[in-house]
């Protein structure tokens, strides 16, 4: 009786962020071979996912949501309807029917990541996703002049540059599952994303840390290709990478992947109109901090400066020895 052969094992990849970011890797991932564990910031407060959390007091889903979407299958009924967004004069006015679905999930399981788990099923996601905790928590920056805000919304509309954030309450806990996952994993990636509200916030929930510390993964920062307004205004990529690895007691992702791409004089004016700008990349101070630089034209220019998916997570690959 003859044996078959044994298929080598999937690759284990943790993406670790928020936002659209993090949604563009993830289209881009879902094309390759390997196990996708997404971890994903729960400290939104604006938009439908703040009006839900304050009428409701929920977790918001926006982000986790997104992620959904798009480790489904772009033309799957299901996905065109958790993107659907209600237009009304009432109450209804620009919530998202997936960010009603999740909620009304986690209403009936009374457990959110029961909830994320339920509806991921619902749209036949590849990958699995995690908040990065189930507490009920949100973000307080301290600014360069000294001074304190909470709430993510009122963060970024301050406008003030931002010294440190941190989680309140300061001891929220992962779930078991993705600690396991940022243990078993081949390639850990961070970003890309806004860099306190995104991606820091991820790494500050207990025991996330040291986890991705001792994890034996090959792990990557994604720098973003735009400074941010209200977070990130005028910072280079060395100021971004400094900035998380103070918040993480040291640099954890020795790997950085930056664009080198080239945007339109034309789409670069619409931008600077609004305060943002492309990110220098200082490759004396990068090189100092001990980094190895990947660089890639990544760019997909559809009107707005964006990593293109499929580049994206073929860089990621690469980088990892995955593709």
């Amino acid at each position: 009786m003859s044996v078959g052969k044994k298929e080598d094992p999937q690759p284990k990849i943790v993406s670790i962020g928020g936002g659209t970011g993090l949604s563009t890797l993830l289209r881009g991932l879902k094309k390759f071979r390997g196990d996708i564990s997404v971890i994903v910031t729960v400290t939104d407060d604006g938009g439908s996912s703040g009006r839900l959390r304050e009428e409701l007091n929920v977790l918001p889903p926006g982000d986790i949501r997104n992620c959904m979407i798009a480790l489904s299958e772009d033309e799957h009924l299901m996905s065109r309807l958790f993107r659907f967004r209600f237009s009304s004069e009432g109450g209804l006015h620009d919530h998202s029917f997936g960010n009603l679905f999740l909620t009304a999930m986690a209403g009936i399981t009374g457990d959110f990541a029961e909830a994320v788990r339920l509806t991921s099923e619902v749209l036949a996601i590849k990958g699995i996703i995690y908040p990065s905790t189930t507490s009920n928590v949100g973000l307080r920056a301290e600014f360069e002049d000294g001074s304190w805000v909470e709430g993510e919304t009122r963060i970024t509309a301050s406008k003030k540059r931002i010294r440190r954030i941190q989680l309140a309450p300061s001891d929220a806990h992962p779930l078991p599952d993705a600690l396991d996952a940022i243990d078993a994993a081949d390639l850990i990636t961070i970003g890309p994303g806004s860099l306190y509200t995104s991606l820091i916030p991820n790494m500050l929930v207990n025991e996330v840390i040291s986890a991705v510390r001792a994890s034996s993964a090959v792990k990557i920062y994604i720098q973003n290709i735009m400074t941010q307004p209200g977070e990130t205004e005028m910072y280079s990529a060395a100021d971004h990478v400094e900035a998380l690895a103070q918040h993480c007691g040291g640099i954890l992702f020795s790997n950085v992947l930056l664009n080198n791409g080239k945007p339109s004089p034309e789409i670069l004016k619409k931008y600077d109109a609004e305060h943002a700008g492309l990110v220098e990349i200082d490759r004396d101070r990068l090189y100092a901090l001990g980094l190895n630089l990947v660089e890639r034209d990544l760019l997909a220019e559809e009107g707005v400066i964006r990593h293109d998916p499929d580049r994206l997570a073929q860089a990621v690959l690469q980088i990892a020895g995955l593709e």
